[in-house]
């Protein structure tokens, strides 16, 4: 004998719930994924010819507990890490950003003139922190 009920359809698979949760996923990853600038991907040498390089200056990275950096000011600033003069806030942040590489966490205390205004010593302040460092304690001499 034959039933009246009609056949039942074999399972449908429903995609919108999966591919709801595929996107959801996908804009986390994307949302929390962390992505390197190009300017740290691309290798450049910045250097001049003639000049003095950030790590020939300062050869015992290895050996600082604490970076020292002073500021003074006659007319334009100057700029000394652990004694070694400077003659750019670049050529600060560089040297800082190949001590960061050897010391990741290290101290950094600036210490400025009287005489130096406030915005010089928030410039070593502001390379400091594009140079990746974070522990900065400000110091007067």
């Amino acid at each position: 004998m034959r039933s009246d009920s009609p056949r039942t359809k074999p399972a449908e698979l429903r995609m919108t719930p999966m591919i709801d949760v595929i996107f959801l996923l996908l804009i986390f990853f994307v949302c929390t994924a962390n992505f390197k600038p190009p300017e740290e991907i691309l290798p450049i040498d910045s250097t001049l010819p003639g000049s003095v390089t950030s790590e020939a200056m300062l050869p015992d990275l290895a050996d600082l507990d604490v970076v020292l950096i002073q500021i003074s000011f006659d007319q334009e600033p100057h700029w000394q890490i652990e004694g070694n003069h400077c003659f750019t806030l670049h050529e600060v942040q560089n040297i800082l950003r190949s001590i960061r590489k050897v010391k990741v966490d290290i101290p950094v205390i600036i210490e400025s003139a009287d005489n130096v205004p406030a915005g010089k010593t928030i410039d070593v302040y502001d390379a400091c922190c594009r140079a990746g460092l974070s522990r900065i304690q400000f110091a007067a001499y």
